[in-house]
């Protein structure tokens, strides 16, 4: 892949509840991609799959509480507001023309928070989804590949950190002390052989996030039980993604989006973890890159 980044515009979207989201536009082309980044992660998670992304339009964004877009005001750092925002971007970057969508793990929920809050945007503008390292709920039962006797006190001790975290509320709190964060990261989110590159550049964002606000998403994670509304993507070419050794988003939870979407491409990649936009980038784009041309073909029939 690439190391050249492709040239990007960046600008801002408010809100409407007047939070400044920071917006990144590259490309050019009659279909746009639109790419939602993960928890804790923003939108430089995509930049390996952007840079193999050709003769298309890139709408990216940092979630709210993340990255360069601005705190969430309290109690607005949930799945649905970051649909609505999603919609939002979109109005405001791609009010015309096709979409594919493609979601990484927290992304991934906003797809589903998307047609559950603007089931009409999905079906009038969406040709193509991508669900990358993502669940349609279960959360709360989260084990991390652990046996459940291992991942009782581990969860309960994650507990204890984000107590602490939320009392913070500057951002940008953690920004220093990344390097710290990699083994953790390195363990949790990736499989086997990861770069070191990808590793920092994942801690990094983290270092990113708004601290409180990463708790509050933490919450809503738990919280998130969509699967009544994948069948909104029925009839839109998908594809499902997932990491044969994803302790967060398991092969387990890719089967049950691809079983509430009868005609999905469902890819399973054994070595792999989490951080599939990292790990295996040349997949994610040979696959974004297949929706799109399927966008072309119908367009060109048309």
């Amino acid at each position: 892949m690439s190391a050249t980044r492709t040239a990007s515009a960046v600008s801002t979207v408010s809100t409407s509840d007047g939070v400044e989201l920071n917006v990144v536009v590259s490309g050019e082309g009659p279909v746009t991609v639109v790419l939602i980044h993960g928890w804790t992660m923003d939108h430089a998670s995509w930049d390996l799959v952007v840079d193999g992304l050709t003769g298309v339009r890139v709408v990216r964004f940092d979630l709210r509480g993340h990255g360069a877009s601005g705190s969430a005001p309290q109690g607005t750092a949930t799945i649905a507001r970051v649909a609505d925002d999603l919609a939002e971007v979109i109005a405001a970057t791609a009010p015309t023309g096709p979409l594919v969508l493609g979601g990484h793990s927290l992304g991934g929920m906003t797809l589903m928070a998307l047609a559950e809050r603007h089931p009409d945007l999905v079906t009038s503008r969406v040709a193509g989804v991508a669900f990358v390292a993502t669940t349609s709920g279960g959360l709360s039962r989260l084990t991390l590949g652990l046996p459940r006797w291992v991942a009782a006190p581990v969860l309960f001790a994650e507990k204890l950190v984000n107590l602490r975290i939320a009392r913070f509320r500057r951002p940008r709190l953690m920004g220093r002390r990344t390097g710290y964060a990699r083994p953790g990261v390195r363990w949790l989110v990736f499989g086997k052989r990861p770069v070191p590159e990808h590793i920092a550049a994942t801690a990094a964002q983290v270092g990113r996030c708004n601290p409180a606000n990463m708790v509050e998403f933490r919450n809503a994670l738990n919280e998130h039980e969509r699967l009544h509304a994948l069948p909104v993507y029925r009839g839109v070419p998908a594809v499902v993604m997932a990491g044969g050794r994803d302790r967060l988003c398991t092969v387990a939870d890719a089967r049950v989006i691809a079983g509430a979407l009868p005609d999905a491409h469902l890819l399973i990649y054994p070595g792999a973890g989490h951080m599939l936009n990292y790990e295996r980038s040349s997949e994610v784009v040979a696959q974004l890159t297949e929706l799109v041309a399927g966008v072309r073909q119908l367009a060109a029939a048309g």
